[in-house]
């Protein structure tokens, strides 16, 4: 593979002369495969922003461990999640593709914003307050309370030039962004909109007191991403944290399998093949994954499946789904066959990463009054 020091792609031209936005995304590494509602939901829309966007994508590592965990399970789930979004269509030439704890800064920055969020602050994040809440103080670790202070931090790391033209002197110009240069986006979902709001926050405070740093991040949600239920409890989302193994479909999984889940995903009473989230969840969860994958409207597929019953649409679905992902494996399956390679695409990221990260703890650090390292 052919890994240039800076990409070459127009996209990337238009970025590097500050014309387009830069997108940050990031997922974690705790399962031995993605599933259909990562896909869905995210990873597939990453592909396309890789064109539209100054692209930024990480296996978020440092993220994995606020659990107990076993190092060589997650050391192997990192190479196969970075597989699996090579052989989804990211290209090392066109987005900048890395393993959060190969760029220090992340961490750096994080403690950094942590001396900045109020401890009440950080107790009101949902997601603490729900996990904490099910696992109890003792299995609750200090990580998973400043995890979104982490995530913070992974964001406006990768803020567009950082402090160009901005006062380095405690207020700036009045806390605001600076002005020019690409907009900073991250893609989200509801669950995730309260930590985006204190990354804002975090950045807002930090231009007020230290001089103007951070772009402020915009949420930004995909054109194409489609919210995925468990096939088995379609009121819930398809999760590997909550979902059942017959509820969750994986990028991965064998092809006979994956075929079986479909045709036993749980519908509705009657027959009607029909949009109706309230009366029939079950189907409409179905419709949506068909269109999203397919590209058929959703009442075109009632139309076409108009009096036909389930079983025909469940196995017209259950071959798209085959037809979709039965390549995605057999290409990530072969790039872990070659490790060397998969290292290779993991060094240029990082160092692309990476100077993009230094540029922005450069400007905190001088910011925040930390004496430089010195020639």
């Amino acid at each position: 593979m052919h890994m240039p020091e800076a990409p070459s792609t127009p996209a990337s031209a238009d970025a590097a002369a500050g014309t387009v936005p830069r997108v940050l995304s990031g997922i974690q590494p705790t399962a031995d495969s993605f599933h259909l509602g990562n896909y869905l939901g995210a990873l597939r829309q990453w592909v396309s922003m890789q064109d539209t966007h100054d692209a930024y994508y990480c296996v978020v590592d440092l993220h994995a461990i606020t659990v107990e965990h076993d190092p060589a399970t997650l050391r192997r789930r990192t190479k196969v999640a970075v597989a699996q979004l090579l052989a989804m269509g990211l290209d090392p030439d066109r987005a900048t593709v890395f393993v959060q704890s190969s760029v220090p800064e992340h961490a750096e920055l994080a403690w950094v914003l942590s001396c900045l969020t109020g401890f009440g602050e950080a107790g009101r994040m949902t997601q603490f307050k729900d996990k904490s809440s099910k696992q109890g103080t003792s299995g609750t670790t200090v990580g998973l309370f400043t995890y979104p202070i982490l995530q913070a931090a992974d964001i406006l790391l990768y803020s567009p030039e950082p402090g160009e033209g901005a006062r380095a002197v405690p207020g700036g110009v009045g806390g605001r962004p600076p002005t020019g240069g690409p907009a900073l986006r991250v893609p989200v979902g509801e669950d995730q909109r309260q930590h985006l709001e204190l990354t804002r926050t975090l950045a807002q405070r930090f231009n007020h007191r230290f001089g103007e740093t951070f772009v402020l991040p915009e949420a930004h949600i995909p054109p194409g991403a489609a919210k995925i239920t468990d096939l088995q409890e379609p009121d819930a989302k398809m999760s590997k944290s909550a979902s059942s193994p017959q509820g969750i479909i994986d990028v991965l999984e064998e092809p006979g399998p994956m075929r079986k889940k479909i045709m036993r995903a749980v519908t509705d009473t009657g027959s009607e093949v029909v949009y109706d989230e309230e009366k029939k969840a079950g189907v409409t969860n179905l419709l949506r994954i068909y269109s999203a994958l397919d590209g058929t409207t959703i009442p075109d597929l009632e139309r076409r499946y108009a009096g036909s019953g389930y079983g025909q649409f469940k196995k017209d679905l259950a071959q798209i789904v085959l037809d979709t992902f039965t390549p995605i494996r057999e290409r990530t399956l072969k790039l872990l066959d070659d490790e060397a390679r998969l290292d290779r695409v993991l060094a240029h990221g990082a160092g692309r990463a990476s100077r993009v990260a230094s540029r922005t703890m450069d400007a905190v650090r001088d910011r925040v009054g930390f004496v430089g390292r010195g020639s």
